[in-house]
């Protein structure tokens, strides 16, 4: 009984995965994680893997690739860096210039609830890494004085 419910919480629980995380999310970028993801999930399908897809798939594309250099950034800095880095993104997003993403996602879940959004740019490939620099940018000093964000 005690190997049947370790094999079956090695099955559902994320810790239990870090060989496969460690593997696939260590790579460069979102799109590489992604295919050796699929990879993992066509040598030995399973189910967290192919949750884990599904998600990835489903989640807007900018979002993705914000979070993963924010997370990599993360690792190199202390805690005040972090929550002035995370601080930035949070204003940019909230300002809506750069994409309209965070609007999209929330009118697809909580206002018309049809569970579509319409990511722009819709593919990961169209996001590109001067996208991704502006959501790290200073916001300008008389825009947050004038609580334009």
């Amino acid at each position: 009984m005690k190997i049947v419910l370790l094999a079956a919480l090695k099955k559902t629980v994320s810790i239990c995965r870090l060989d496969v995380i460690d593997k696939c999310f260590s790579r460069r970028t979102v799109e590489e994680i992604i295919s050796a993801l699929e990879r993992e999930a066509i040598q030995e399908p399973d189910e967290w893997i192919s949750a884990t897809l599904r998600a990835l798939k489903k989640a807007s594309p900018a979002s993705l690739k914000i979070s993963l250099r924010s997370i990599r950034e993360g690792r190199f800095q202390e805690v005040g860096e972090c929550l002035i880095r995370e601080y930035r993104m949070v204003c940019h997003v909230l300002k809506g210039e750069l994409s309209k993403d965070l609007v999209e996602g929330c009118r697809a879940v909580v206002i018309d609830k049809d569970r579509k959004p319409k990511w722009k740019p819709r593919r990961l490939e169209q996001v590109t890494d001067n996208m991704v620099d502006q959501y790290f940018k200073r916001m300008d000093e008389e825009e947050l004085r004038d609580g334009r964000i």
